[in-house]
């Protein structure tokens, strides 16, 4: 049987970008893949290959086109498809990933496997329900894995059902007590007493688990399972062994994660440096838009963003986005830059200069005003949104803007004691966390003198100890009016799904305030730092 000249040609062609790709030879993968597509327009598994090309040689724009001309024509593969809905999510086409996420073949007699997937596609997009109603498919199906449960167990937390989460994470501690994640959640469900906590569990599996390995997943494991002991020793008001965990957690951590205080200084200069945008040449100021409008919660992390966000979503006319980063996504796209370190970030904001705010606003609504459920607003609840307010203002000009604001020693230990993985170098170390939170003040002083009608300021302790008087003014500045339940964020049954998503559940409280006082010796140095 003679074999087609055309598919033998093609063929070469897919076995030499092969070569190429994985001896990372750029260009000619580029070539010869834009080549074969000549050929071949509607062979998907090459345009995926080219997007990610086009995107490590820095195009992101060039490489959301392939993507997107992939969903044109979606083919009927359920492993590609779920791929796609990945990469489109992480270059801002949110949309799009939703068509994808609709498509037949995903819903045709799927395995255990492909519902758990898809379960984590869903939470990616931050919609939990749906997330929730597949887990458990993929459960009922026969999925039986420590990620598949600890995913099933923070879907139920982050829906209020804390007992059935609780039960799924003992579960799991029973079938893989070294999982530190389900070990870190436990620990995070509820405050601790004397009569029922996990020390004992949680000392014996560190006593198994190697110190100073050289295999980085071990020491992983052990910060995480040194942080459930700090969060329980806390809870129990054992405050000097609890700093002793906490300690050993972040040392890991930090060793894992080094901050880059040269770069963070260096981003904050250039955004001081920049001229307003809209004030240079070549930039459009954004018009009104219509449809639902955007609030935006900005701020240092763990400085009551969630709260807020709890009370002021629990109006009849808000609904909460949650925390998405469509903002960055799309001003990236704009200026045609990827996500990357401080050099990326630097360069992200010399070419902001003089974008069209009209299509970052446009852009930005484009991909979000779904989210908004029906409601005449949706929240975007942020809190590292703070370096873009500038932006947010001039691309959506009427979209309030609210800074929630945490007193420095209150907010800074937050942030030392949240274990935020892999992200969120800073919060590891007190030098590097007294840093950043100058950088944050520094860039918040400059938006209130540059644009001091662009933000609210909203004070955490005022939330919590005068809350009625402090929603008047943030719904006044959000052309609202006040609503009963937004002073009962108890009462907010929506998902929630945050590091704090445990506590927003409760009755305000001050508990909080305050509470970096029972280590008053050991954060000395954080407080001379911050003064």
């Amino acid at each position: 049987m003679t074999t087609d000249p055309l598919h033998a040609a093609e063929d070469r062609l897919r076995r030499r970008a092969q070569q190429y790709l994985e001896s990372h030879q750029l260009v000619a993968a580029q070539t010869t893949l834009e080549t074969l597509l000549q050929r071949v327009p509607l062979d998907a598994v090459a345009r995926m290959q080219l997007a990610s090309v086009l995107l490590e040689r820095g195009q992101l724009r060039a490489s959301t086109r392939e993507l997107l001309a992939v969903v044109s024509r979606l083919p009927d593969d359920a492993a590609l498809i779920t791929q796609l809905v990945r990469r489109l999510y992480l270059c801002g086409e949110t949309v799009a990933a939703r068509h994808c996420l609709d498509h037949p073949a995903l819903a045709r007699d799927p395995s255990g496997e492909l519902l758990a997937v898809q379960a984590h596609l869903h939470w990616m997009l931050n919609d939990i329900p749906a997330a929730l109603a597949l887990i458990e498919r993929a459960m009922a199906a026969g999925v039986d894995t420590p990620d598949e449960h600890y995913l099933h167990a923070m879907l139920l937390q982050f829906t209020g059902q804390m007992e059935r989460a609780g039960a799924v994470l003992d579960a799991c501690l029973h079938h893989w007590p070294t999982f530190s994640g389900a070990a870190m959640a436990l620990a995070r469900l509820r405050r601790q007493t004397a009569e029922s906590n996990h020390l004992d569990f949680l000392r014996t599996q560190l006593r198994r688990i190697p110190t100073n390995s050289k295999v980085a997943e071990d020491n992983l494991v052990r910060a995480e399972f040194e942080h459930a002991l700090f969060k329980e020793l806390d809870d129990l008001g054992q405050h000097d062994e609890a700093w002793a965990a906490l300690e050993r957690s972040n040392a890991i951590m930090h060793a894992f994660n080094p901050y880059d205080a040269d770069g963070e200084a260096a981003v904050t200069d250039a955004i001081i440096r920049q001229p307003l945008a809209g004030n240079v040449g070549g930039a459009r100021l954004a018009p009104r838009f219509d449809g639902p409008v955007p609030i935006f919660i900005v701020g240092m992390p763990r400085s009551g963003s969630t709260l807020l966000d709890r009370m002021l979503s629990n109006h009849s006319k808000v609904a909460s986005a949650g925390e998405i980063n469509d903002l960055l996504r799309q001003l990236q796209w704009l200026a045609d830059v990827p996500d990357g370190d401080a050099r990326h970030r630097l360069e992200l904001i010399r070419r902001s200069r003089n974008i069209d705010f009209h299509e970052l606003g446009a852009r930005y609504l484009r991909q979000t005003q779904w989210r908004a459920q029906g409601r005449d607003y949706y929240i975007n609840k942020l809190p590292t949104n703070f370096p873009f307010v500038d932006l947010i203002h001039r691309a959506l000009p009427h979209a309030p803007i609210l800074h929630t604001v945490r007193e420095p020693m209150d907010v800074c230990f937050s942030n030392l004691k949240a274990m935020f993985g892999h992200t969120s170098a800073y919060s590891y170390d007190i030098a590097s966390l007294a840093h950043y939170h100058g950088q944050y003040v520094r860039l918040m002083a400059h938006w209130h003198a540059t644009l001091p009608d662009a933000l609210l300021d909203v004070p955490y302790a005022s939330l919590v100890q005068q809350p009625e008087a402090m929603m008047r003014t943030v719904l006044a500045y959000c052309g609202l009016e006040l609503e009963e339940d937004c002073l009962h964020p108890e009462r907010n049954t929506a998902p929630v799904a945050t590091p704090s998503s445990a506590q927003v559940r409760e009755a305000i409280h001050g508990r909080g305030l305050g509470d970096w006082q029972h280590y008053a010796t050991q954060l000395e140095a954080l407080r001379l730092a911050l003064a």
